[in-house]
């Protein structure tokens, strides 16, 4: 022990006679491979992992997975899904609305269960159609942008909104239908960030 005097760095072993000294190992170097821009994106293979190796498609799947994917397919869906939920909401709205049943001409008069199920049934239906028909025109416009941008992202949902709100809103006229394209492409951002 040498007190009041500094430690001597240990030199490095030299090299063997006839070899070179291999360069100093830089970590920076090393970790843009591991996880910097020179890392190299791996293949996802699950057979690879021991996963079952799926059997190749048959033409009949093939062909549902077309039909399933196709805007025809999507607009029905969407028609179907519309006029259910509108059918829902209709006789909703009509089961909490204190007028329905009553007639205008006779305010006084108490309307029967009959009447009261007729402008149940009625408003459901209107609703029903009106929901369906919004429905239709989102999916077909949403799946046609898709198709021609070639991309599925949000711009997708508020353009084919913009469209839709625009062509209902048109038939009130031209303010009516800025602000319902305006109306539905916010809508349809809103839905589309929160459901993704």
């Amino acid at each position: 022990l040498h007190r009041g005097r500094p430690r001597a760095a240990m030199a490095p072993p030299p090299p063997p006679e006839g070899r070179e000294a291999p360069p100093p190992l830089q970590y920076s170097l090393l970790l843009q491979y591991l996880v910097g821009e020179r890392r190299q994106p791996r293949a996802w293979d699950p057979a690879a992992l021991g996963g079952i190796p799926s059997p190749p498609k048959s033409e009949e799947q093939k062909m549902v997975e077309r039909v399933m994917e196709s805007c025809a397919f999507k607009t029905a869906l969407a028609c179907v899904g519309g006029f259910v939920l509108g059918g829902a909401f209709g006789v909703f709205t009509a089961g909490i609305d204190t007028n329905v049943g009553f007639d205008p001409k006779d305010p006084y008069r108490t309307p029967t269960a009959k009447e009261v199920l007729k402008d149940m049934g009625q408003r459901g239906i209107s609703y029903a159609k009106n929901f369906a028909i919004v429905g239709a025109m989102f999916s077909c416009t949403e799946c046609l942008v898709e198709s021609y941008r070639g991309k599925s992202d949000w711009k997708n949902s508020v353009i084919s909104g913009c469209i839709t709100g625009g062509a209902i809103g048109f038939r009130a006229g031209l303010k009516a239908g800025v602000i319902g394209c305006g109306g539905f492409a916010a809508f349809s951002a809103a839905i589309d960030y929160y459901l993704r």
